[in-house]
């Protein structure tokens, strides 16, 4: 009997190799005309997701994806400071187990560990716009700050005439990418011996709101001003509103960074005499497709830098110019 037994299950051994062989469990199973892409999911994280500047990011990251044929999953922190939201975005889609990791890191030390968990857990990582003070990612996409910060010197430096008190309003600490144009201003303005920067030492904070407080206590304790730099978006929007208030605005010489509906509209009206301006929408796009191309084991280039440019009141109109300020974002944020 045991013999019998033995022999039976031997024979269904046999028969069950003889059927079709299972799938490899490294292959990723599609459906009918799926390619190899439409099975990625990406996580994309901004630093938050109120200002223009990070809706554009979001937009060249949807189009890339469509025409990668990958997914993305955009999700971030309300406010910009908010290290810890974060990082728990980060572990949640570590966690998750998502094929790679685009992220803006809003403070260069706090995200460094949680993208070397990333990494171990063999998930790569792209850092677009702000640097992180680790080696663990793959590539890091985004616009020379330091140089967009000279950018912002020079031009305030050429409409005060090369003398007069300066302002440098920071935007807040940890913050790679504006840290970088904060040192580009001063590096660039000390050059110009007859400017005097009266303060450089106030920080913004992470929204308007608190932007426009900073500003509005700078006007008052410097009443003297004559010129003003805003290394970002929202710490320029408050800057402006603090100037309108005070009806200084057009008076005191100002340059900002970044581009949105409010700042260019104060560019056209003489109340901000340059915005230099990135490129986030190219951002975006770099990011996603290259983090796609490190899925795939290519080659990709360590730092990718995307354009930077200087907006003012004499080429605003040109069309290139207006390609970066007016973004279609309608057609791919629907």
């Amino acid at each position: 009997m045991k013999r019998l037994m033995a022999w039976m299950i031997m024979m269904g051994l046999v028969f069950t190799g003889c059927g079709n062989e299972a799938p490899d469990t490294n292959d990723s199973v599609k459906g009918d005309g799926a390619s190899a892409d439409e099975s990625l999911t990406l996580a994309v994280i901004p630093k938050g997701t109120s200002h223009d500047f990070w809706k554009s990011i979001h937009a060249g990251a949807v189009k890339a994806s469509q025409e990668l044929g990958v997914e993305i999953i955009w999700t971030g922190p309300e406010k910009e400071d908010d290290r810890q939201q974060q990082i728990q975005v980060v572990q949640s889609f570590v966690s998750r187990g998502v094929d790679a990791i685009v992220i803006a890191p809003l403070d260069n030390v706090a995200l460094a560990r949680p993208v070397e968990t990333a990494v171990q857990r063999n998930i790569p990582v792209v850092i677009i716009d702000s640097g992180l003070e680790s080696e663990a990612h793959s590539s890091f996409v985004a616009t020379d700050n330091k140089e967009g910060g000279r950018l912002g010197a020079r031009r305030l430096a050429e409409v005060l005439g090369n003398k007069g008190k300066v302002i440098l309003l920071r935007y807040a600490e940890g913050s790679a990418s504006t840290e970088n144009r904060e040192a580009g201003f001063l590096e660039e303005i000390a050059k110009h011996g007859e400017i005097e920067v009266i303060s450089s030492n106030q920080y913004a904070g992470a929204t308007k709101e608190s932007a426009l407080q900073a500003s509005q206590n700078l006007l008052n304790k410097f009443p003297d001003v004559e010129g003003i730099f805003c290394p970002n978006e929202s710490s320029a929007f408050g800057m402006l509103r603090a100037l309108q208030s005070a009806g200084k605005a057009g008076q005191v010489k100002f340059v900002g960074f970044d581009t949105s509906e409010a700042l260019v509209t104060g560019l056209k009206d003489g109340e901000i005499n340059g915005l230099v301006s990135q490129d986030p929408f190219d951002m975006g796009y770099l990011g996603v497709k290259t983090a796609v191309a490190v899925i795939k084991g290519e080659t990709v280039e360590a730092n990718i830098a995307t354009r930077l440019e200087m907006i003012t009141p004499e080429n605003l109109n040109n069309p290139d110019i207006q390609e970066l300020v007016k973004p279609d974002l309608d057609k791919w944020l629907k």
